[in-house]
């Protein structure tokens, strides 16, 4: 392995689709996720197509010590190798005003999407600044740009990863990293099923009356930024559905 892709959060949705357009275009991976029979199976299935070789670490990125202890396993043979790195991993739990939240959620949308991109970064960035190169990419949200009724400590968290994209690209400019903020709009995937819990109607009925994006797309647009010269760094997109003219405005 010479050159590989990073990326948290694989075992579905974005990340799954981030992780098979990458093979579908010769890259190798490392590729986390907490389950482990998904990582297992989505990793034999990616080699097996498309040639390439792919290592599977399973942990919780919520876990500071998870973390070190999956990045030290493989640090020696593999970490000079990782010239991009995806941060996937996020969720959104629940949705109403902020005074009936559940704390619990909250700690999880929190440690997941800012303390968990925050602890992978560190481990990976002294590999890149290394090589003096790499890019990381950040998986954000409209929710990071736009506020909107019932969101508060979900949309609080991908503003955390919209302004910590801006703050990586000033603190890694003279390594010659690049910082991507990628902030997708309506996107069907198990999004809204794991925010709801598992109420089917409820996250189906989200993605009602219009055609949203499916993890493809924002696969296809991650491939595309990493993929440009050298001298080109995309430094933030916000891609929806056509139909989508804000975080709440859909055609009708």
């Amino acid at each position: 392995m010479e050159k590989t892709v990073f990326i948290t959060g694989a075992t579905s949705g974005f990340g799954k689709a981030i992780a098979t357009e990458f093979a579908a275009n010769g890259r190798d991976l490392i590729i986390t996720g907490r389950r482990d029979e998904r990582l297992q199976d989505l990793a034999k299935s990616l080699a097996f197509t498309y040639g390439i070789e792919v290592i599977t670490l399973c942990f919780d990125v919520r876990s500071e010590a998870e973390v070190k202890e999956a990045i030290d396993s493989i640090a020696e043979e593999f970490g000079h190798t990782i010239e991009i790195l995806v941060n996937n991993a996020g969720l959104a739990l629940g949705r109403g005003p902020i005074d009936t939240g559940l704390t619990e959620d909250w700690d999880q949308m929190i440690d997941t999407n800012v303390k968990g991109l925050l602890y992978m970064t560190k481990a990976i960035i002294p590999f890149m600044k290394a090589n003096k190169k790499g890019h990381i990419v950040n998986i954000a949200s409209i929710a990071g740009k736009e506020v909107y009724a019932g969101g508060n400590v979900y949309c609080a968290s991908k503003h955390a990863v919209d302004a910590l994209s801006r703050a990586m690209r000033i603190d890694l400019v003279d390594y010659g990293i690049k910082v991507t903020n990628v902030a997708p709009g309506a996107a069907e995937t198990e999004f809204s099923l794991v925010r709801f819990k598992g109420d089917e109607a409820t996250a189906k009925n989200v993605y009602s009356g219009f055609e949203p994006l499916i993890a493809e797309d924002i696969a296809e647009l991650v491939y595309f930024v990493c993929t440009r010269k050298g001298h080109v760094s995309i430094q933030d997109v916000t891609v929806s559905p056509s139909a989508q003219a804000s975080a709440t405005i859909f055609k009708k």
